[in-house]
């Protein structure tokens, strides 16, 4: 378990993260989310004693983290780090060595997990002859061959294709289910909604809202709907009962006025569009940070 208290770090004049609290549990995928520039690098690196916090308090296992517990701790920076001459196989083992894992006691761990993303065959091969998205692979088993119990992922799907996305989510998953304590850090809503038990949404190094990702979608959530569809729904924007719609390529999320709006809304899109799906939904948590942070924002502006 990890917990933070009243963590601040200032860079000169700019609060980059400014008296941020959590605790993350064991088998909790705890999500710090945000936009670019919020603060949630600065907050895992604190976490991650590269940066000492100018305030506040960070505990791990339940006393003040040391720097030896780092051999507890597996790391997936959002800036990736692999010598480019050496052999994956090498690079996976020096670096579980480092962690106090013999080669004895990494190496079953390591071709197991080169086997599950399909990379068995490049472990003889240079990190510069992998792709992108390979590479990104590699610095993930990198995070996890020494078995650690607290796992940082900064941006873990950065640079991944829709397959290999889904195969690291359900690695990630995997672990949480073994008791793994996970912090997962991104700036894409979608990806924590999909993944996370619990969040902290920061934006300019500030809290905006934590807690559970149920209990926050209803404590925030308004009345809306999914709609897939063929056809042309742009009408529906200029609709009275209907407040706001998040356009996507194939769907939209319609927020609603009244909670008897989504029979109305059903009836005038017969015969307007073709309608493949119609669900009641509580709105996504990109819709609720957009919410909450473009009214703070409004009112700042305003002072």
């Amino acid at each position: 378990m990890v917990e933070v208290q009243g963590i601040t770090k200032r860079f000169g004049d700019l609060t980059a993260v400014d008296q941020i609290s959590f605790t993350a549990k064991e088998g909790e995928i705890f999500g710090l989310i945000g936009p670019n520039g919020a603060g949630k690098s600065t907050t895992i690196k604190m976490i991650m004693n590269i940066l000492v916090p100018d305030a506040g308090e960070i505990f791990f296992t339940g006393r003040r983290i040391r720097e030896e517990d780092k051999e507890h701790i597996g790391y997936l920076p959002e800036e990736r780090g692999l010598y480019k001459k050496v052999k994956v196989g090498e690079m996976l083992r020096y670096l579980c060595d480092l962690k106090g894992k013999s080669a004895s006691q990494s190496g079953p761990e390591i071709d197991r997990w080169l086997a599950r993303f399909g990379l068995a065959e490049w472990k003889e091969r240079k990190i510069e002859e992998l792709s992108k998205g390979m590479a990104q692979k590699v610095q993930f088993i990198a995070a996890i061959a020494h078995d650690p119990d607290l796992l940082f992922f900064d941006e873990p799907f950065a640079g991944l294709d829709p397959v290999s996305s889904d195969t690291l989510l359900e690695a990630i998953q995997e672990l949480g289910s073994r008791g793994k304590t996970i912090l997962f850090s991104t700036h894409i809503m979608e990806q924590a909604e999909r993944i996370c038990n619990k969040i902290l949404l920061i934006n300019k190094g500030r809290e905006v809202v934590s807690g559970p990702v149920t209990e926050i979608k209803k404590r925030y959530g308004r009345n809306a709907v999914q709609i897939e569809f063929d056809g042309d729904v742009r009408f529906v924007e200029e609709l009275q009962y209907v407040s706001h719609v998040s356009r996507y390529p194939r769907w939209i999320e319609a927020e609603l006025t009244e909670p008897d709006s989504a029979d109305r809304l059903f009836k005038d899109l017969a015969g307007r569009v073709s309608v493949t799906r119609f669900e009641r939904v509580a709105p996504s948590l990109h819709r609720i940070f957009i919410n909450l942070v473009g009214g703070r924002e409004e009112q700042e502006e305003a002072r």
